[in-house]
């Protein structure tokens, strides 16, 4: 965005739109091969030509975005709402959106600071997880083992196997097979029991699985968290390698 304004600052995000112009992540994992496909989405602006704007009302600030901003093919400008929370909330299931976030028109900027002035809600369940092992298979890999960090503890979620296709799990495989590492980096494994929902990791079972640095961080949308912080139903979404996965934790 080199047309803006000198010491200027815009906050935004990056998205990759699929043919049904939702969200696709794994569109930013292929930006190369996908160019048409990027949209940097503004919605915010810090600082204007030197000035400092954050402790302005938001209002105002996307006032002053909306002069700034040059739209195009591959940069929008954020959509603003004052519809009522339970109608944005079924607009958002009914587009296929991932949530929606709520921010007062006369809130400041705090950067870093999750405060009452601004409220996110998901509408799938969903964050991104760190790859600590995987199960081979013929096609590379046919499950990924992924987990959180609670501390400086790596503490496991998930085995992984929905969501893939044979190219994803090629791509995977290549992207983390160099990491192999003979210890388990998950502190609370093994498991004694496979649990209700299968998801737990036995001895016996970890016998099938090859151990990574967990350096890589992937996306898994999941439909809900059980007592034991293991995910049900996980599917895979995509990789992520704009994630520390160092600061992955389990977000409630």
């Amino acid at each position: 965005m080199d047309y803006l304004p000198s010491g200027t600052v815009i906050d935004g995000e990056v998205v990759g739109l699929g043919p049904n112009g939702h969200a696709d992540f794994y569109l930013l994992q292929k930006f190369r091969s996908a160019q048409a496909s990027i949209v940097y989405y503004a919605f915010d602006i810090l600082v204007h030509e030197h000035r400092d704007l954050t402790r302005l009302p938001l209002s105002e600030r996307r006032k002053i975005l909306s002069t700034v901003i040059k739209t195009n093919k591959h940069v929008a400008l954020s959509v603003v709402s004052n519809r009522p929370g339970p109608q944005m909330l079924e607009f958002a299931k009914t587009h296929g959106l991932e949530g929606v976030v709520a921010k007062r028109a006369d809130s400041v900027y705090q950067a870093g600071q999750r405060t009452g002035l601004w409220s996110k809600y998901r509408i799938n369940m969903g964050q991104e997880f760190v790859i600590g092992g995987y199960i081979p298979s013929h096609l590379g890999l046919d499950s990924i083992v992924v987990g959180f960090y609670r501390g400086k503890e790596m503490i496991y979620a998930a085995r992984v196997r929905a969501g893939f296709v044979p190219r994803t799990r090629r791509e995977v495989f290549e992207e983390i097979r160099h990491l192999k590492v003979a210890k388990c980096p998950f502190v609370n494994l093994p498991e004694t029991e496979p649990g209700r929902w299968g998801q737990g990791l036995t001895a016996e079972k970890m016998k099938e699985c090859i151990w990574v640095k967990p350096e890589t961080v992937a996306q898994i949308a999941f439909l809900e968290w059980t007592g034991a912080d293991h995910l049900r139903h996980a599917k895979f979404v995509a990789l992520r390698d704009d994630k520390d996965p160092q600061k992955i934790v389990k977000e409630t």
